[in-house]
C-alpha cells in the first residue's frame, strides 16, 4: 500500500519529471484519421441536415443559464479546464498537487493524442457552425480563436473522451458518471455552436482509436500502474469534511451490522474494514445535538449504519443480483421473492449513505437496557418498515414517532419507507457519493 510518506515522494518526483506535457510520441506513431474517419457530410445530404437541426437545438439550449454556463466552461482549451470537468464524476480533485500520478498520466496522454487532430482540421478544412451561418458562437473568444481553423475533428470532444477512457480505468466504480460527462462535453461543443453534431460523433470514435493505441505503448502503461496505485491509496484516505462518531457523538452506541455477518447479505460487506461510523462533520454535528436531547429523556441512540462506501453499495447489488443466494431470507425478508428486490426499490445502485450524511438508528432505553420497541427490526423488507405503518401496537407507534420527532427537530429528514433512516435536509455533498473504506 503506497503510504502517506510514499505520495509525498511520488508528488515530488512527478514534479521534478515535467514541467510540461510530454507526448509518449510523435504524431507519425499514431493512427492517421484522414484514413480512420470518413469525410465530414457535405451540404444537401441527410446528414448534413440532421448536424443543422443539431445546430438549432444547440441555440436553443443556450436558453438555459446553468447548461450555457456549462458549455462557456468546457470552451476554454486547458488541461485544467477538463481536469475541473472530471473531478467530480471521478469521485476526487484532479490536480499535480493533490493527484500527481493521475495528473502525469492525464496531461501526457491528452499532449499525446492531441497531435491527431490537427492532420484532419487541415485537411477538410470544415468550416464552424457559426462561421458556416455567419452567427455569434455563445463564446465571443471562439470567433476569434477557432474561426479559421477546421472544424472536423473536435479536439475538445477529443480530450474529453480521452480523459474519460482513462479516468474510467483508474476508478471503473465511476464509470457511469465520467461517461455521461464526457458525453455531455461534446454535446457543450454543438451548443457553443463550435462544432457540428458529426463532427462530435466522429471525434468520439476517434478517442477509441487513439486509446487503442495509447495502450501499446510501455510508457502509458507504466505511469498507468502508478496511477491506479495512487487512486487507491487516497481512496483509502479519510476526507477532512468527515469524522468517526465515536469521538463526534460518544453517547451513541455502535452496532455496525455491515461490518458483521448478521445482515441481509449474511457475510461482511465490502468496505467495512472496521466496526465503526463515519458521517460528514456537518451531519455528525447535528447528530450530536440529536443525542443530547435523547440524554436528557433518558435514551440513547443506537447506530446501525451511517456513511456507506459505494463500494459496499455495489455488493448490496451483486447479492441481489443472486437470485439463489436467499440465506437470511427468513430473518430480513420472509415475504418476498428476491427478485423483486430491485423493482420495489429496497436494493438500488445508489444510496444516500454514500454521500455522507445519513444514518440508521434507533433508540436505547437506559431505563430498561434495552432498545425500544419500533415494532419492527432494522433492515426488514417489508411495508412494517414504513414510519407510518399502523399494523404495530400504539406503544410502538408512538416510538417511532419519538424517534421521528427528535431528528427532525436537529435537522434531519426521515424515508417514507424505513422508520429508522434520516439524512441531514442540508448535506454537504448531494451529488457525491463517496467509496472511501469504513475505518477509523
Amino acid at each position: 500500500m503506497i503510504t502517506r510518506f510514499a505520495l509525498s515522494w511520488l508528488a515530488a518526483s512527478m514534479a521534478a519529471m515535467s514541467v510540461f506535457a510530454e507526448p509518449y510520441c510523435g504524431v507519425e506513431k499514431l493512427p492517421d484519421l484522414i484514413k480512420c474517419l470518413p469525410t465530414p457530410p457535405e451540404p444537401g445530404s441527410a446528414d448534413f441536415a440532421r448536424d443543422v437541426a443539431r445546430y438549432e437545438w444547440g441555440k436553443e439550449q443556450r436558453k438555459d443559464p446553468e447548461r450555457a454556463a456549462l458549455a462557456r466552461h468546457d470552451a476554454v482549451w486547458s488541461f485544467e479546464t477538463v481536469a475541473d470537468a472530471f473531478s467530480k464524476p471521478f469521485g476526487m480533485e484532479i490536480s499535480p498537487t493533490n493527484t500527481p500520478g493521475i495528473w502525469k498520466v492525464f496531461e501526457d496522454s491528452l499532449s499525446t493524442t492531441d497531435q491527431m487532430r490537427v492532420a484532419p482540421k487541415a485537411f477538410y478544412h470544415r468550416r464552424r457552425p457559426f462561421a458556416y451561418f455567419n452567427e455569434e458562437p455563445l463564446c465571443p473568444k471562439e470567433d476569434g480563436v477557432w474561426r479559421d481553423e477546421g472544424s472536423y475533428p473536435s479536439g475538445h470532444t477529443m480530450r474529453s473522451m480521452v480523459a474519460a477512457f482513462i479516468l474510467a480505468e483508474i476508478n471503473p466504480e465511476r464509470a457511469d458518471e465520467i461517461f455521461v460527462r464526457a458525453m455531455q462535453y461534446g454535446e457543450n461543443r454543438v451548443i457553443a455552436g463550435a462544432h457540428w453534431q458529426s463532427d462530435v460523433d466522429m471525434t468520439r470514435i476517434a478517442a477509441a482509436i487513439a486509446y487503442s493505441r495509447l495502450q501499446t505503448i510501455s510508457a502509458f502503461r507504466i505511469y498507468m500502474d502508478v496511477a491506479k496505485h495512487e487512486f487507491a491509496a487516497l481512496a483509502k484516505t479519510r476526507p477532512d469534511g468527515f469524522v468517526t462518531l465515536a469521538e463526534a457523538v460518544p453517547d451513541a452506541i455502535l452496532e455496525i451490522r455491515y461490518h458483521s455477518t448478521y445482515n441481509f447479505v449474511g457475510e461482511r460487506i465490502d468496505g467495512y474494514e472496521q466496526p465503526c461510523a463515519l458521517l460528514s462533520k456537518e451531519a455528525a454535528k447535528a447528530l450530536k445535538a440529536a443525542s443530547d436531547d435523547c440524554v436528557r429523556r433518558g435514551y440513547r441512540l443506537k447506530i446501525y449504519d451511517a456513511y456507506r462506501p459505494q463500494r459496499a453499495v455495489a455488493h448490496f447489488v451483486r447479492w441481489a443480483n443472486d437470485v439463489g443466494d436467499t440465506r437470511m431470507k427468513a430473518p430480513f425478508y420472509p415475504n418476498l421473492d428476491k427478485s423483486v428486490l430491485f423493482k420495489q426499490g429496497y436494493i438500488a445502485e445508489r444510496s444516500g449513505h454514500s454521500r455522507g450524511s445519513t444514518v440508521d438508528l434507533t433508540l436505547f432505553d437506559m431505563k430498561t437496557g434495552k432498545e425500544v420497541d419500533m415494532g419492527g427490526t432494522f433492515d426488514w423488507f417489508g411495508e412494517e418498515s414504513h414510519p407510518s405503518y399502523r399494523g404495530i401496537t400504539d406503544a410502538q407507534f408512538e416510538n417511532r414517532m419519538l424517534l421521528k420527532d427528535i431528528m427532525v427537530a436537529h435537522g434531519f429528514k426521515p424515508l417514507e419507507e424505513e422508520w429508522w433512516h434520516f439524512t441531514l435536509a442540508n448535506e454537504p455533498y448531494p451529488d457525491t457519493y463517496f467509496d472511501f473504506p469504513v475505518h477509523e
